[in-house]
């Protein structure tokens, strides 16, 4: 067998009340493509925890709530400490359709990328009816062109949450450099891109009801100006103006300190 074939996928998924939808997220993951699951649970008050440790699922809980960037650092962290080759992060609230990925991690083993996200906006007319808010729509679509346009890649979409990484990418990336709220994931991307690492996406199917995660007007706001800001600092530091702490090595440490495994 080759190094290819022989390597970890390990899912994780940053978890905060998804007690109602994880069992659901669980039964479309398809088992022989994946070595391990993960989930963090960001100190939940319904019984996320104890329904994951039901299905066998590893988890880690947070004692004391962390935010959602916070949360992916202790799975990013913990994916490679269990030895991960790729890792897959998977929200447990049944939004993203877990059957795609096989396909997803084989863009990777295949060396076609190193992050891969999977685009929720095919068209207009398909993102609008399976229930993406218009105001969500028309926002995504004037942060994704400007995106672009300021960093050089050609995505369909850069704000969804289902994502895939090479070892590699984790190592390299100072994501606990990053912002413990939602803008993590901006972050993350700007990185990816001013590190040299390829970028690509595929459409995926997506779900909206009323139980899978979604933030509110306000917190989507404040999320585009954050995003915007990630963009002036690469910006700057292409230009040799300053270098941001996003772009500086971190230290690989403390972040799962007061985080518990299962």
């Amino acid at each position: 067998m080759t190094a290819v074939e022989k390597s970890k996928v390990v899912i994780v998924m940053p978890a905060y009340n998804a007690a109602d939808t994880l069992e659901r997220t669980f039964d479309d993951i398809p088992k022989d493509a994946v070595d391990e699951i993960i989930l963090v649970d960001d100190c939940s008050a319904d019984k996320t925890v104890e329904i994951a440790r039901s299905l066998g699922i590893t988890v880690i809980c947070h004692e004391k709530n962390k935010g959602y960037g916070g949360n992916q650092k202790t799975c990013y962290q913990a994916a490679l400490e269990h030895g991960a080759d790729f890792v897959v992060m998977l929200h447990p609230d049944y939004q993203y359709d877990a059957r795609l990925i096989p396909y997803m991690v084989g863009f990777l083993k295949e060396g076609i990328c190193d992050v891969l996200l999977g685009s929720r906006i095919r068209t207009r007319r398909e993102a609008l009816s399976k229930g993406m808010p218009a105001w969500k729509y028309f926002s995504n679509r004037v942060l994704t062109a400007t995106e672009n346009f300021i960093l050089g890649q050609n995505l369909g979409e850069f704000h969804s949450g289902y994502r895939a990484y090479s070892r590699e990418a984790l190592e390299k990336i100072p994501f606990l450099n990053n912002s413990d709220d939602f803008v993590f994931d901006s972050q993350f991307l700007v990185q990816s891109v001013y590190f040299g690492f390829r970028l690509a996406d595929v459409p995926v199917p997506v779900r909206y009801f009323k139980e899978a995660s979604s933030i509110s007007f306000r917190r989507s706001m404040i999320y585009g100006t954050s995003t915007v800001k990630a963009l002036a600092c690469f910006v700057g530091a292409s230009l040799g103006i300053g270098r941001p702490v996003i772009f500086r090595p971190d230290s690989r440490e403390g972040t799962a300190q007061s985080a518990s495994t299962i």
